[in-house]
C-alpha cells in the first residue's frame, strides 16, 4: 500500500482530450458544440485546452454528439514529476 501511496504522489494524473479534432472533423465551430450539449462555447473552449475537466455527464454528451466513445474522446495521461 505504501508504495501505491508513494508512486501516486510522484504522478500527476491529467485527462487529455481529443475534442478539438473530432469536433473540426464534423465541421462544428465551439459554439454549435457548445448549443448541442447546453454549455457555453467558453466551455468547449476550456475542455479543448485541456484547462477544465468536464464532469461525466458532459463528457458522455460530448461523447454522443461527436459519435464516439468516451474512451475514444479522452484518455488520462500518467506524469511523473519533473516532466
Amino acid at each position: 500500500m505504501r508504495k501505491r501511496r508513494e508512486l501516486a504522489d510522484r504522478n500527476s494524473v491529467h485527462l487529455r482530450n481529443h475534442l478539438k479534432q473530432h469536433r473540426a472533423r464534423l465541421d462544428l465551430t465551439q459554439e454549435e458544440l457548445a448549443v448541442r450539449v447546453g454549455v457555453r462555447r467558453q466551455t468547449i473552449l476550456a475542455i479543448e485546452k485541456g484547462h477544465y475537466a468536464p464532469s461525466a455527464v458532459l463528457a458522455l454528451l460530448l461523447a454522443k454528439e461527436l459519435g464516439m466513445s468516451v474512451d475514444d474522446l479522452f484518455e488520462l495521461e500518467t506524469r511523473e514529476e519533473g516532466e
